[in-house]
């Protein structure tokens, strides 16, 4: 375990004396490189191997099971084990990788839908990113699009372990990265899927507000609000920020105005864009409701599922015993990490956007069992888990994570993708 070992050195890494200035720009490069390794590596390190432990047995129980031979390839089928990942939202945004968008309300009579499902649903930031990128690499959709979130995930990772330890410490910081590898949403993150991708987008830009880069975080929860609409919970979060730098009059008025201005325009830009090519400035919230049944109802849903989950009565839309059983601890919790976070006092932008993603969450009309997946973005709710874990020695730890990342194979993977719709 010498990933934890590193992990237990706080502050800048310690170096045998100065050594030879590195001569020009190649030297600087390397010199930054190796300095990115000894900070990032340990919790890059970490979650690499906690993920290629859950994916190992998720793929094994896809192999165990056999079922993804019988079903079609769009619904979590295919040839290999592996295609499962690109089924269900992922044949979606391959979909809009490929074909582009043509927004438009068809509506159906007779059906549980009243208007027919259409790919401008999914936001253009990812399904963009897989077209570049199998243009350039050569590789068809479904390579592109797990590339993207690999990459994406370590991204994520980095951007969680940089900030906790910014607001505790290195080792903590290590923990809460590995965390994000095995909560029970974590099967989305290597898959194509575009959580990942937002998750790197939304921590980064919760660092730069930490940091008061208001124009970095302004144009990286621009860009954020183009790959996910649970980017109006970042919205929120910049914008508050940006409201108490004013008041405080600590940062001038310009870069948090900035910052404020340019954050909403992504997501609102492509809802508006979707409305427009409607004809119906509504359109967007329309074909949600519609096409997928997902619209705010103020928790209505939840409680149905709650009810129905407690009693045992399987009387509530999209129902899926053993992902809603999941979806109901996990929300279960939610209180007590919220007041563990509470009391951590942490910047207030990060409680913000965390209340917010819960609100949108559990406010919301939708497949519950997905709940684990939805609340993913939530990433601020490692940290008093990872601040509870650092007490442990490397072994104990060892243990813990190690049984977390096999157990994650099971309910972060097989069970949202094989036995419900992720």
């Amino acid at each position: 375990m010498d990933v934890m070992a590193e992990a237990d050195v706080e502050g800048p890494p310690h170096t045998t004396g100065p050594g030879p200035a590195p001569a020009g720009r190649p030297g600087r490069l390397r010199a930054g490189a190796r300095g990115a390794a000894r900070e990032y590596g340990p919790a890059l390190a970490l979650y690499g191997a906690v993920k290629l432990i859950g994916f190992a047995v998720f793929m094994r129980l896809l192999e165990w099971s056999g079922e993804y031979l019988t079903k079609d390839p769009r619904f979590g089928g295919g040839r290999h084990p592996w295609d499962v990942l690109g089924g269900w939202d992922g044949w979606w945004y391959q979909q809009v990788a490929q074909n582009g968008y043509h927004p438009h309300l068809v509506p159906l009579v007779g059906q549980v839908w009243s208007y027919q499902q259409d790919s401008s649903a999914f936001f253009p930031l990812y399904p963009g990113l897989i077209k570049m990128v199998s243009a350039v690499t050569g590789l068809g959709l479904y390579g592109a699009g797990m590339l993207v979130s690999v990459v994406a995930s370590f991204v994520a990772a980095a951007g969680i372990y940089r900030l906790t330890a910014a607001l505790t410490d290195r080792r903590t910081g290590v923990i809460a990265a590995a965390l994000w590898g095995v909560f029970p949403g974590s099967g989305a993150e290597w898959a194509v899927y575009s959580d990942s991708l937002f998750v790197a987008l939304a921590v980064w830009a919760c660092w730069f507000v930490l940091e008061r880069n208001w124009l970095a975080a302004g144009v990286t929860t621009f860009v954020a609000g183009l790959n996910r609409p649970t980017a109006a919970a970042l919205v929120a979060a910049l914008g508050v920020a940006a409201l108490l730098a004013l008041y405080r009059r600590r940062d001038g008025v310009l870069g948090p105005l900035v910052a404020g201005a340019v954050a909403p325009l992504g997501l609102f830009g492509y809802i508006a864009w979707v409305g427009w090519q409607m004809g119906d400035l509504t359109g967007y919230f329309k074909l949600q409701r519609g096409g997928w049944l997902h619209y705010f109802d103020s928790g209505a849903h939840t409680l149905k599922v709650f009810e129905g989950v407690l009693l045992g009565h399987n009387n509530y839309l999209f129902a899926y015993p053993t992902e809603d059983l999941i979806g109901v601890l996990l929300v279960v919790t939610l209180p007590i990490l919220l007041t563990l976070l509470v009391r951590l006092r942490l910047p207030v932008h990060l409680l913000v956007y965390t209340v917010v993603t819960i609100v949108l969450v559990l406010g919301s009309q939708q497949i519950f069992g997905n709940t684990s997946r939805y609340l993913l973005p939530a990433f601020p709710l490692f940290i008093p888990v990872a601040v509870a874990l650092r007490r442990l020695s490397r072994t104990s730890l060892a243990v813990v994570l190690g049984t977390a990342a096999v157990a994650s194979g099971w309910y972060a993977g097989y069970v949202l993708f094989e036995l419900g719709i992720p």
